[in-house]
């Protein structure tokens, strides 16, 4: 079973920085593209950071030049370094992994189950 575990989410004040991880585990024979989404209350999960196998990146535009996607293909986990945060930058964060188990035909996505961000003062 195939699993992602988020750390790193938190209570910080406007102008502060936090970390995200996302360590993937289980029977994992290649891992593709990884991302973080966010899902901020009443509104859409939406797209935050992406880094695809190549090793290109997209941003959504609210966080270019804040926040920082990295990925450790040996630890099968990524990163998202947030600074600068604003509070409407709040809500629960997301990563996503597409990957292909062992002994699966095909590739699946995989998400992880959330970590909350607060900003605030």
């Amino acid at each position: 079973q195939v699993q992602l575990v988020e750390s790193g989410g938190g209570l910080v004040q406007p102008g502060g920085s936090l970390r995200l991880s996302c360590a993937a585990s289980g029977s994992i024979s290649s891992i593709y593209n990884m991302g973080w989404y966010r899902q901020a209350p009443g509104k859409q999960r939406e797209l935050v950071a992406r880094i695809i196998s190549g090793g290109s990146v997209n941003y959504a535009d609210s966080v270019k030049g804040r926040f920082t996607i990295s990925r450790d293909n040996a630890k099968k986990t990524h990163y998202l370094q947030m600074d600068s945060l604003k509070p409407e930058d709040t809500a629960v964060y997301y990563c996503n992994v597409d990957l292909k188990e062992t002994f699966k035909p095909v590739p699946t996505s995989v998400w992880g189950q959330g970590t909350q961000v607060t900003v605030s003062s």
